[in-house]
């Protein structure tokens, strides 16, 4: 009588384990594709490729730095000051936009929760030039940029 109970228990809370890993995959799965949309957007476009500073704007956090050592110190570079560089970039009469061109790869992209992580290599003209690690956190409003280290080649 037991192992008559025992297989269909055993049936019953494999399948759940199953459906519940199932369901957390699909879950990090499409926050994954949500995070690497709004970089590319945001961030490989709106930073470098199509200059555009609203789209920056609209995808980092307004708290959001680039961060840097400086000796013993760390120096903060904010989206406004970069959001304001990139326009008056564009906006110069020598700007041409067909050598801004950089590829990306995503290097790694982690995401748990409302939390993530994501390596990114930029390469401009067959050579690699920057490898950024960007934060990002999940607010009422959705995904935002809030935090970038880099390396730069």
């Amino acid at each position: 009588m037991t192992r008559k109970l025992f297989l269909p228990l055993a049936a019953a809370l494999l399948c759940a384990a199953l459906f519940a890993f199932t369901s957390y995959d699909n879950k990090n799965a499409e926050a994954e594709k949500e995070v690497k949309e709004l970089i590319l957007k945001s961030y490989v476009n709106g930073a470098f490729n199509d200059l555009d500073p609203e789209a920056m704007r609209a995808g980092f956090h307004p708290d959001f730095a680039i961060f840097s050592a400086d000796g013993e110190n760390i120096s903060k570079y904010p989206i406004a000051t970069w959001a304001d560089g990139v326009e008056k970039r564009k906006n110069k009469p020598d700007f041409d936009p067909a050598k801004n061109k950089w590829e990306h790869n995503f290097a790694s992209v982690d995401v748990t929760g409302g939390s993530a992580a994501v390596k990114i290599e930029l390469s401009h003209e067959g050579k690699l030039v920057y490898t950024d690690y960007l934060s990002l956190l999940k607010f009422d409003s959705g995904w935002k940029i809030v935090a970038k280290v880099y390396h730069r080649h």
